[in-house]
C-alpha cells in the first residue's frame, strides 16, 4: 500500500489568466488552497442565489409600483394638455434630445399632444414609447410607437409604427436632401446624421438606444424639469443680478468713504496754512 499522499484536485485557471509556461490550462494547488477555492465558490453560489431571488423581489415591488403610479401619469397627462407646447417645449429644452432635432422636426413636435411609456408586465422583456399627435401636415397617423422588446434569440429588438407621411411631407427624406445640398454647394455645414425620426425608424442596435433611455428613464418620470428649465434660468439669472447690483453699491460706498478721507486730508491742510498765515501775521505785528 503507498504512503504517498494523493494528488491535489486541479482547478481552472480564471479567464484571461497568464498561461503557464508548458501551455497547460490548468493549475495544480495544494490540498489548503483547494479547499478554500471550493468553499468560496460554494459561498459565491449562495450570493448568486440572494441576488436572484433579490431581482425576483425587485421586479415584484417594481410591478405593485408601476400600477400605483399610473393613475397619476394619467392626471398628470390630463392636466399637461392644458399648457400649449408642453411636450416640444421640454423636449427642445432636454439637452440630449434637443441635439438630434433639426428644424422641421421641431415644427411637427409641436403637433405632440401626448407622451407615453409603457413597459410589459414582466418588466423586464421590454416597453413602449407612444406619441400622440394632433392632426398635423405632415402624416396622417395619430399615435407613433416605438417598443423595445426581447427578439427570437433572447437579445433586444425594437419596431415602430410606420409613418404615413403626407406628400412631400417625408421629414427624414428631406432632412437628407439638406445635407446633400449642403455638400454639393461646399458649404460648411454643421451635419446631423440622426435626426429625431430617423430614430425612431431606425432598429440597427436596440440595446444602445440612448434616446429611448432618455425618454423612458429621465423625460417621462418627470418632465416638468425640462418644460420649466428657462423659467429656473430667468430666476437664477435675477438672483445674480441682484448680487452683481449689492455688490456694485458696495463699491460706491468704498469711493464715497475714499473720497470723504481725501477731503478731510484737504480740509487739514487748509487749515494748517490758515494757522501758518495767522503765525506770520502775528509774527509780523510783532516786527512791527
Amino acid at each position: 500500500m503507498s504512503t504517498t499522499a494523493p494528488a491535489p484536485k486541479k482547478a481552472k485557471k480564471a479567464e484571461g489568466s497568464a498561461a503557464s509556461g508548458d501551455g497547460d490550462e490548468s493549475r495544480d494547488y495544494d490540498a489548503e488552497t483547494q479547499k478554500a477555492l471550493e468553499e468560496i465558490d460554494a459561498c459565491q453560489n449562495e450570493i448568486d442565489a440572494l441576488n436572484e431571488k433579490a431581482s425576483e423581489e425587485i421586479l415584484k415591488v417594481e410591478q405593485k409600483y408601476n400600477k400605483l403610479r399610473k393613475p397619476f401619469f394619467e392626471k398628470r397627462n390630463d392636466l399637461i394638455k392644458k399648457i400649449p407646447n408642453f411636450w416640444v417645449t421640454a423636449f427642445v429644452n432636454h439637452p440630449q434630445i434637443s441635439a438630434i432635432l433639426d428644424e422641421e422636426e421641431e415644427e411637427s413636435l409641436h403637433f405632440l399632444s401626448k407622451l407615453e411609456v409603457e413597459e410589459f408586465e414582466d418588466i423586464k422583456s421590454g416597453y413602449r414609447i407612444k406619441f400622440y399627435f394632433d392632426e398635423n401636415p405632415y402624416f396622417e397617423n395619430d399615435v407613433l410607437i416605438k417598443e423595445f422588446h426581447l427578439g427570437s434569440s433572447g437579445d433586444p429588438a425594437s419596431q415602430s409604427t410606420p409613418i404615413k407621411w403626407k406628400e412631400d411631407m417625408d421629414l427624414t427624406k428631406r432632412h437628407k436632401q439638406r445635407q446633400s445640398q449642403m455638400k454639393s454647394s461646399r458649404k460648411r455645414a454643421h451635419e446631423q446624421p440622426r435626426t429625431f425620426f430617423n430614430w425612431f425608424t431606425d432598429h440597427g442596435d436596440a440595446s444602445a438606444d440612448d434616446i429611448a433611455e432618455v425618454i423612458k428613464d429621465d423625460m417621462w418620470p418627470n418632465p416638468l424639469q425640462y418644460f420649466l428649465v428657462p423659467d429656473i434660468e430667468v430666476e437664477n439669472g435675477l438672483e445674480g443680478d441682484e448680487d452683481e447690483s449689492d455688490e456694485e453699491e458696495g463699491g460706491d460706498a468704498v469711493v464715497v468713504v475714499e473720497e470723504e478721507g481725501e477731503g478731510d486730508d484737504d480740509d487739514e491742510d487748509e487749515e494748517g496754512d490758515d494757522d501758518g498765515g495767522d503765525l506770520e501775521g502775528e509774527g509780523g505785528d510783532g516786527d512791527d
